[in-house]
This record gives C-alpha cells, sequence and structure tokens, in this order.
C-alpha cells in the first residue's frame, strides 16, 4: 500500500476500518519492541501495545499531519512511563532474553557483538550473560534515562526525533544519554572496557 500515514489516519478517521490495521502493521513490531525494552517485559509490552494503539485511535483526530512515527513513540513512552511508576521499586525480571527483539536476533548495545561469531559453548555462555547484565542494567535506569536510549540506539530515531518525542529540547536529549552511557559504563565495567 503506497498511502502516506497522514492519509491511513485520515481514512481511519473518516470510518476506514483498514487504514488503522495498515498504520499498526507499518509500526507495530517496532513499538512492541521498544515497550519491550522500555519494560523488561514482553507480556506487559503486549499489554502496553494495546493501550498505546488504543491512545492513537482515540487521539488519530488530533494528529497534525507530521512526524507520524515521533507522534506514535511519544504516545508509547508516555504509556510506557506512566507504567513505570505504577510498579515503582516493583522489578520484574523477564527470563526471556530476547522478549525485546521482533526478530529475536539482536544484540544488547552492542558490547558482546565480538563474541557473536564464536561457536565455542563457553564463549557462548559468556556472551548471553553479558547480555543479561546489560538488558538489567537498562532497565534500572530511571524512566527518562531509559526512554531516550532505546529511541535513540534500539529504535534508531535521531536527537532531534528523540527531543520530540520526549517534548524536550536535543540539548537535553544529549544530557538524559549521556548520563545513561556513564550509568551504564559504572555498573558494566567489565562489558564497557574493564576500566572502573
Amino acid at each position: 500500500m503506497g498511502s502516506t500515514d497522514k492519509s491511513l489516519i485520515d481514512a481511519h478517521c473518516g470510518g476506514d476500518r483498514t487504514a488503522f490495521g495498515e498504520l499498526v502493521r507499518r509500526y507495530g513490531d517496532g513499538i512492541l519492541g521498544y515497550l519491550a525494552r522500555m519494560t523488561g517485559s514482553r507480556e506487559q509490552a503486549e499489554d502496553l501495545f494495546q493501550e498505546t494503539f488504543k491512545r492513537v485511535h482515540e487521539k488519530a483526530h488530533t494528529f497534525r499531519g507530521e512526524g507520524f512515527k515521533s507522534w506514535l513513540f511519544t504516545i508509547a513512552t508516555n504509556v510506557a512511563i506512566d507504567a513505570l511508576r505504577r510498579r515503582k521499586g516493583v522489578r520484574v525480571v523477564s527470563l526471556n532474553r530476547n522478549a525485546g527483539c521482533a526478530d529475536g536476533n539482536c544484540d544488547e548495545l552492542g558490547a558482546v557483538s565480538a563474541v557473536a561469531d564464536c561457536c565455542d559453548p563457553s564463549a557462548e555462555a559468556i556472551m548471553a550473560e553479558q547480555k543479561e547484565q546489560v538488558r538489567q542494567a537498562v532497565e534500572e535506569l530511571p524512566g527518562k534515562q531509559r526512554a531516550t536510549l532505546v529511541l535513540a540506539y534500539y529504535q534508531q530515531l535521531s536527537y532531534p526525533e528523540v527531543a520530540e518525542v520526549m517534548g524536550c529540547s536535543t540539548g537535553t536529549v544529549k544530557v538524559q544519554m549521556s548520563r545513561a552511557l556513564r550509568t551504564l559504563a559504572q555498573r558494566l565495567p567489565d562489558i564497557s572496557g574493564g576500566a572502573k
């Protein structure tokens, strides 16, 4: 389908039931992966995915026509941060290391990609352990730092796009990213280079 996001939103607002499904097909995997990385739980991400697209449906008439992806990720970010606030203090650790990967084949921050091509079982075990350490460290970041990191790194949004999603300046995004990376480097000294 060659329709633009704006034309699909307009069609949806006009009663076309297939238009909304096309938007979900276009962006669903990215949103689900983002929410899984934000929550650390595939099950919770699926619930938040439903809530995100429910809000998109409800607010479709407010979309102004530019930057649908940023608008969509803004809604998903707000849904995720609301959920994180509600469960603050409750830590749920997923046993599925690849919960946030749509295709189940992603490296956590690329930190252990050097080991990925190896067939040595002990190296694979080390890689799995490092991935888990990175996943847990990302999950423990404060909500805004985590959102900034996930949007910029995993969703590959530019800093101006992240700023639009987060409702802040590009400078604030850079500060949040710097803080997130510094925290990860402190929590993962063996993975990030061994220096303490």
